[in-house]
């Protein structure tokens, strides 16, 4: 109650404070030789955009998989257009950007653009109307582009009226070098759209490198939101830099209605002119009036905006009297080593500020307890991962869980924890930020959308993942059991190793101890069965799950999955099956074509089938594993037929407590899934 009451008093107050102080320009001139952090209030970014070394980024560094899109933009719409004397206002703008693409150099992504729009970027609506100005670097045959390197102007729609091949006027977008742009436009007879190319920032060129002839006085009737987007996407990692901007615009002078009808001002400036002594006299019998007038039209926005300020004030300091700093203290270190560093405790506004105020754009993923966001931290100039818990008791229960066990790990094949934040009522750790995201988004992604990953990368994420499940079950002070390993939770950073994530489900036990029951938690597919029915977790839990997660990445297939209707088929059945009949090189992933090594991967295969074994007896241990990936010992001999499994009691818990993390499975096949133990 409390925080909507202060929600309403800031929205009356900024409300009123727009409708009293802030007036409409005729004209606007600004430039930005270079960008700093100070410009936040004139300039917004959005998306994957991010400030470094006063040049703007657009786009993120990324690899052949991923797709990155960004914005920045003048943080209030301008007016271009005078309603009184129905005039569009001239304007230019001048700009230096590049584009490079040095991870991919043979792909190239979707460009830059200089666009002008009504809609507010920062909204998650994708503008329908607009005017832009494309450097594009892509051939796309839908848009009837000539060629993957052209300038062209676009109105409401990405087929451009006009493009023009920069490498005419000697200018190579793909060059990577500094480009000054300047994009002009003049209402006035005659209506033209003039695009210049340099490299040179000193000489604008005579002749422009397009020129199109039209009327944007249609366009242009609306306050516009002006500055710069760009993408790259489809396999391609190019990146796109803004370094410098000017803007200004110019050609009318606003007409005012009449004063002999009832009006108010909303200029920035008032003129007055006195005609004659009639006027003069007429002036001075109306003087007192208008002092009255004029107090009543000063002293009225500055007493509702100091009662609001006012209330605004009680609102904030009851709200945060309510909010108690979380504090962490006498965090476990499971690790081997006592003098492991504590990760750092973050600012929250550091961290608000690193993921746009926590920006929808800048999810990347959920993990158990909440959601993950990129975060560009301006301090230290890197990306990181911030995984925000939500407001809930388990929440902050899972927290506590993970930043405990995980803060003194420090393993190759971890994702490594930067830091956290208890504050505000906020609950985030920070993490190192993996370039090529989760394995399951990786391993799925369609041939023609990216790379299919290699089988060197999948005997590399097999081997890396049973390594750093050896340090936590056997090398470290106390034993920690993940208890929810999937393709999801392993992370690939940018030479496509795996790191392992998400510890709010994990348990620490000590390593001459049994397992207690707990409330089953995971994700359907992933469950050993013994664990399903008696809730007890323990490191042959995680060599099940383990198991699984071999078998999706050598066949390339999900747990869980549709075959044809309503029927679902079981990854680890299906390929028991296929060993069964001596097929089993069959499950490996299509994809592939091939290229594999067949001893190699029919020793992943029955690797992956060993340790998801129904009987956590027969299932190796994870040092076991280790050494068979190594070639340091014999694989196991996996029985042709699946071992059975009984129980003697029927399953002690209900369904719904089964799997508390079921959002994370595919919401598809959530109502689908059966749960069978023979």
């Amino acid at each position: 109650m409390a925080m909507h009451t202060q929600r309403t008093f800031f929205f009356i107050f900024f409300t009123l404070f727009l409708i009293f102080f802030l007036k409409p320009c005729a004209c606007i001139d600004f430039e930005f030789p270079y960008f700093t952090t100070t410009i936040n209030n004139n300039l917004t970014l959005v998306g994957d955009s991010y400030l470094r070394n006063g040049v703007v980024s657009l786009t993120t560094p990324t690899v052949a998989t991923a797709t990155s899109t960004g914005a920045i933009f003048y943080a209030n719409p301008i007016s271009l257009f005078d309603p009184y004397s129905n005039t569009t206002s001239s304007f230019s703008t001048t700009f230096s950007f590049s584009i490079t693409n040095t991870l991919n150099p043979t792909s190239f992504g979707d460009g830059l653009a200089f666009f002008l729009t009504p809609t507010n970027p920062s909204t998650a609506a994708t503008p329908t109307t607009f005017i832009a100005v494309e450097f594009d670097t892509k051939l796309h045959n839908r848009f009837n582009d000539p060629n993957e390197n052209h300038v062209g102007l676009d109105i409401d729609a990405l087929i451009s009226l006009k493009t023009a091949n920069p490498i005419s006027h000697g200018i190579d977008l793909k060059s990577g070098n500094p480009i000054t742009a300047w994009v002009d436009y003049s209402a006035t007879d005659p209506t033209v759209v003039d695009v210049f190319l340099s490299y040179s920032s000193v000489s604008k060129p005579f002749d422009p490198v397009l020129r199109v002839t039209v009327d944007l006085s249609e366009h242009l009737k609306d306050p516009m939101y002006i500055g710069f987007s760009a993408s790259s996407s489809d396999g391609s990692s190019e990146l796109h830099l803004v370094e410098n901007w000017s803007f200004r615009s110019f050609g009318f002078v606003p007409v005012r209605p009449s004063s002999r009808a009832p009006h108010n001002v909303s200029d920035s400036t008032v003129g007055l002119t006195v005609a004659g002594e009639g006027a003069k006299k007429q002036g001075n019998r109306k003087q007192g009036k208008n002092r009255v007038g004029v107090g009543f039209a000063v002293a009225g926005p500055v007493f509702f905006c100091a009662v609001f300020s006012f209330l605004g004030y009680l609102s904030v300091r009851k709200w945060k009297k309510g909010v108690k700093k979380v504090t962490i203290t006498n965090l476990k270190k499971p690790g081997p080593s006592p003098f492991v560093a504590c990760p750092r405790e973050y600012d929250y506004k550091e961290l608000k500020s690193a993921t746009r105020e926590f920006h929808p754009s800048r999810i990347v993923g959920h993990g158990s307890f909440g959601t993950v966001y990129k975060a560009f931290l301006i301090s230290s100039g890197t990306i990181a991962a911030v995984k925000r818990s939500r407001h809930s008791h388990e929440g902050k229960t899972e927290f506590l869980a993970e930043l405990s066990i995980i803060a003194g790990l420090r393993h190759k094949n971890l994702v490594q924890l930067q830091g956290w934040c208890a504050e505000k009522g906020e609950l985030l750790l920070v993490y190192d930020f993996m370039a090529n995201g989760s394995l399951d988004k990786v391993l799925y992604k369609e041939p023609e959308r990216g790379k299919v990953l290699s089988w060197g990368h999948r005997v590399n994420i097999a081997l890396g993942l049973a390594s750093v499940l050896v340090y936590l079950h056997q090398e470290c002070e106390q034993r920690v059991i993940h208890r929810d390993i999937k393709t999801g939770n392993v992370l690939l950073d940018g030479n496509f190793n795996p790191r392992l994530g998400d510890f709010g489900l994990a348990k620490l036990m000590d390593h001459d101890k049994s397992p207690v029951s707990t409330l089953t938690a995971g994700t359907m597919g992933y469950l050993a069965p013994e664990y399903l029915q008696y809730g007890k977790a323990n490191d042959k839990t995680d060599v099940f799950s383990y198991g699984v997660v071999v078998l999706e990445v050598a066949c390339g297939k999900r747990p869980i999955e549709r075959e044809g209707g309503a029927k679902m088929v079981n990854l680890v059945d299906w390929v028991w099956g296929l060993h069964y009949e001596g097929r089993i090189l069959e499950a490996a992933d299509k994809r592939l074509n091939g290229e594999f090594d067949e001893e190699g991967m029919r020793m992943m295969l029955l690797l992956g089938l060993s340790c998801a074994n129904p009987d956590s007896a027969m299932r190796p241990s994870m040092r076991r594993v280790l050494q068979i990936l190594s070639n340091e010992a014999e694989p196991f001999k996996v029985p042709k037929v699946k071992p059975s499994l009984s129980f003697s009691s029927d399953l002690p818990l209900s369904i719904d407590e089964l799997v508390s993390d079921a959002e994370e499975f595919n919401t598809n096949y959530q109502s689908m899934c059966e749960i069978k133990i023979s």
